[in-house]
């Protein structure tokens, strides 16, 4: 049954990625996307946010709190890993600026490629991380749907019109499998979890990386949003593959598990608070 259960979250993420990554593409101009880039201020805010702050808070947290090794192993990795495609879905939540959202994700994703396996080994010394397994399923899985969707967006908008709502049902199909199949496939490590202070520590990341993000955001409503989201929803997937294929403690991974449902249960409330405190989009209350 959990075996089972494995199978469907592995598939569900991958379904989740495709089509959330799909789905922007199909929306957006690849110069909304471009576009930001050309601000070398917000590219570095958002390196040194995510790579950086992020991780020291990490050590922070487990500095201050005593954490089981293989705990402390699986926050190091969730705080390691920034660029996660739900950040797209936390953006639709808040009607913040997805267009933005997206570029976060094209800064981050590459970032995390090649910053998980030079940081992890220094960290972790009896961790032997493989690029390649990092790099591939975040490269073949949101970067390649997200390319696909904006050359389609320039080249056949009838069609992507037509299929990006599809797209978008999809994504929000998988995400809620992700979340319930998750659940139940490690219940007995998360009710563990659940009853030692690493859910503190889980609380504490997540809602420390959204003050950081968002604090050092910049100057306009959207982007504050954006980054407070993009810092503190980490690269679930690329944590996952490291704790499995380097690590391969189960706590490490449950700890990885329960880290990324906190922060579910923290970002997409917030989400909904930004969408019913501010109403109507970013551009229009800056």
């Amino acid at each position: 049954m959990v075996e089972t259960l494995n199978g469907v979250v592995r598939a569900a993420v991958l379904v989740f990625a495709v089509s959330s990554m799909l789905s922007v593409g199909l929306a957006h101009d690849w110069r909304a996307i471009v576009g930001p880039l050309r601000d070398w201020r917000k590219v570095v805010r958002a390196l040194a946010t995510n790579f950086v702050l992020v991780p020291l808070l990490a050590v922070f947290v487990i500095q201050i709190i005593s954490l089981e090794r293989p705990h402390a192993i699986g926050l190091f990795l969730v705080a390691s890993a920034a660029g996660a495609p739900f950040l797209i879905k936390l953006a639709e939540s808040g009607e913040t600026d997805v267009a933005l959202g997206t570029t976060l994700l094209v800064v981050l994703l590459p970032a995390t490629i090649v910053y998980m396996p030079l940081v992890v080994p220094l960290a972790l010394p009896d961790a032997a991380v493989s690029t390649a397994a990092i790099a591939r399923p975040l490269v073949l899985t949101m970067l390649l749907p997200l390319a696909v969707g904006l050359v389609a967006h320039a080249y056949a908008q009838p069609l992507a019109a037509r299929l990006q709502p599809l797209a978008a049902r999809v994504s929000t199909a998988a995400l809620l499998v992700i979340i319930a199949a998750q659940v139940l496939a490690n219940l007995p490590a998360i009710v563990a979890i659940f009853a030692t202070p690493a859910i503190v520590a889980a609380l504490l990341l997540v809602a420390g990386a959204f003050v950081i993000g968002y604090a050092l955001g910049g100057p306009s409503r959207a982007s504050k949003e954006v980054l407070g989201l993009g810092t503190a929803q980490r690269n679930i997937g690329a944590a996952t593959v490291v704790a499995t294929q380097a690590i391969g403690d189960v706590d490490a991974v449950a700890m990885v598990i329960v880290t990324s449902l906190v922060g579910f249960a923290i970002l997409f409330p917030a989400a909904a608070l930004m969408r019913s405190r501010w109403g109507g989009s970013p551009a229009e209350s800056d």
